[in-house]
């Protein structure tokens, strides 16, 4: 691939004024590659929803120091035109250049008179949605990639709400951004200086408590655990959750807890899980060979900022690790359950779920009378139901919200999926289960027994760099343009097509409007009932497919392989 003229000019501009000696040696490593060069150059990363994520390195299409305070600025400039005196909460996780980041952006934002709150460690990214809220922040910031893998970065943005920032307002802190020039028109103050002058603040621990406190509050069934004699493995996957997690469990009574030792301090480059990801077996492995030893009943993962959980629950001496769609229907009845047993179920409850999330959700839900409402992927739409109920003097409602990406939250104390809460909440099941002599296998085996089994699968397709941006964006055209009629021999019934809002049904030829945020997502529902969708990644260079089927376990599974090979023709894979 050839540089173009605009690429290589940008890159001439940063070995003349970028002044850190990391992004400058790469950039003299670079010199003669023009795919090296343009790969770093052919665009700007983009402010959205999500904020900025990219690889770590030189180049504006890189995660790096002026980048972030380029965002920062951007942030600035955005709270301006706002009235009143602003201040920015900042956190971070145990991401390579994350403390870097994040003292850079604390710099930027206080050298334009922000008043900026940071977190001395690292720390879960829940813990700064809550303390947007309790230090009455404008707006905050995490510098975290989540569970990408190492080379990653991210600048995820919140707004006074302790929400991630909505469509909106992420759209206008973009377009502040592309009015900068990258070096001349972003403050770079010193950090020290300003801590000094008092415009940066350390956040004291006692907010840490408060956010501990808080999460303890949520327990449906204080004590159990106590006397359970639950033995739990956990690992923080190297990221934010060692301390807090280890902190709620003991709280609640969990003292048989071995944290995997290799993977319990931070380390940026995830040495023994390339792939932080709970979602995934690969994350588990070091959890699996300890539990040969200690023998627990279940293991526990948490990712780098610690918004998300995974489990693995033992059976017969083998650990199967149970989905996102599993745990949230274990922790939704378990909680409405017990609720309705206890007499505290309040009147109208509210949960809510994602569009790509199982419909097993649902069942439970009406069970017991609870409304689910259904939202876009991106837990902010879940934090926002939460703000509107609280808005309404009904905040009691909220029963719980969770994404099948194994994202979870009990309570309203904060407006982001929280891995504190849900590690407390599956080890409040699983004592309390265990005390009934069933594990969470069992649990869920008799859920599917009194509804259906649900199989779902996530499909990834992973497409880097430019080319790959451009093919993603050919595959939505296609499938936007010429929708299939079936889907692995399944005949689709209805087409929903969220970014134009409208839903098809294909048999009358009837189409409604979808009330949702527009998002560049296609979901077909099948004669069977199963369900296909697929969503480009917000954060990653890659399509996502969900599929799903109902039936029998040997039938669904059976649908769900046949939906793989139909995936997999589709992206040409």
């Amino acid at each position: 691939m050839a540089c173009k003229n605009e690429e290589m000019k940008l890159y001439q501009t940063w070995l003349g004024k970028a002044d850190a000696e990391d992004i400058l040696a790469e950039l003299r490593a670079v010199e003669g590659d023009e795919m090296g060069i343009s790969d770093r150059f052919y665009r700007y990363l983009e402010f959205g929803t999500g904020g900025l994520r990219g690889v770590i390195g030189a180049g504006t299409n890189r995660m790096n120091v002026y980048t972030v305070s380029m965002a920062a600025q951007a942030l600035a400039d955005y709270l301006a035109q706002k009235e009143g005196q602003h201040a920015v909460a900042i956190g971070y996780d145990s991401r390579n250049k994350s403390t870097d980041f994040a003292k850079c952006a604390a710099a930027t934002l206080a050298s334009n008179g922000v008043k900026v709150y940071i977190f001395p460690e690292l720390q879960p990214t829940p813990v700064l949605s809550y303390a947007v809220r309790q230090l009455n922040c404008s707006a905050g910031i995490v510098i975290t990639a989540s569970h990408n893998p190492a080379k990653y970065n991210g600048f995820k943005c919140y707004g006074g709400d302790g929400c991630q920032m909505t469509d909106g307002a992420a759209g206008e802190v973009y377009s502040f951004m592309k009015k900068l020039d990258i070096f001349d028109d972003v403050k770079r103050g010193d950090f020290d200086e300003l801590m000094a002058q008092g415009m940066i603040s350390w956040i004291d621990d006692s907010l840490v408590e408060s956010f501990l406190d808080s999460v303890q509050a949520c327990s449906i069934n204080p004590g159990v655990c106590r006397d359970s004699g639950l033995k739990v493995v956990y690992t923080p996957l190297c990221g934010a959750g060692n301390k807090p997690v280890r902190a709620i469990l003991k709280r609640i009574g969990i003292d048989d807890v071995t944290v995997v030792p290799e993977q319990e301090k931070p380390d940026g480059n995830f040495t023994t899980c390339p792939k932080p990801n709970p979602e995934f077996r690969e994350a588990f492995e070091c959890a699996l060979k300890l539990a040969e030893t200690v023998k627990p009943d279940l293991l526990l993962a948490t990712d780098p900022d610690s918004d998300r959980v995974g489990i693995a629950v033992e059976s017969d001496g083998q650990y199967i690790l149970m989905s996102g769609n599993e745990v949230g229907a274990l922790m939704l009845n378990y909680m409405l359950s017990c609720r309705k047993e206890q007499g505290n179920l309040p009147k109208n409850p509210v949960c809510v779920s994602t569009i790509v999330s199982s419909d097993l959700g649902t069942e439970i839900a009406e069970k017991y009378g609870c409304e689910m409402r259904r939202v876009l992927t991106g837990f902010k739409y879940i934090g926002e139901i939460i703000g509107w109920l609280e808005a309404d003097g009904e905040k009691e409602r909220f029963i719980m919200g969770y994404e099948e990406s194994y994202g979870y939250l009990c309570g309203t104390y904060a407006r982001d999926k929280d891995a504190v809460v849900a590690s407390m909440m599956i080890c409040e099941m699983a004592a309390y289960y265990k005390k009934q002599k069933k594990s969470l296998l069992d649990v869920m085996a008799e859920i599917y027994n009194d509804f259906h089994y649900y199989g779902n699968r996530l499909l990834n397709y992973e497409f880097e760099g430019e080319e790959g941006v451009k093919f993603m964006n050919s595959v939505m055209d296609k499938l936007r343009t010429n929708p299939p009629a079936d889907i692995a021999g399944d005949r689709v019934v209805t087409v929903s097509d969220y970014k134009l809002s409208v839903r098809k049904n294909l048999a009358d030829g009837s189409e409604s409007e979808i009330k949702l945020p527009k998002s560049n997502v296609l979901a077909y529902k099948m004669e069977s009932g199963s369900s296909f969708i697929v969503r480009p990644s917000g954060t990653e260079p890659k399509i996502k497919i969900y599929v799903a089927a109902v039936g029998s376990r040997e039938s669904a599974n059976a649908k769900l392989d046949e939906f793989e090979k139909a995936g997999n023709s589709i992206m040409g894979k």
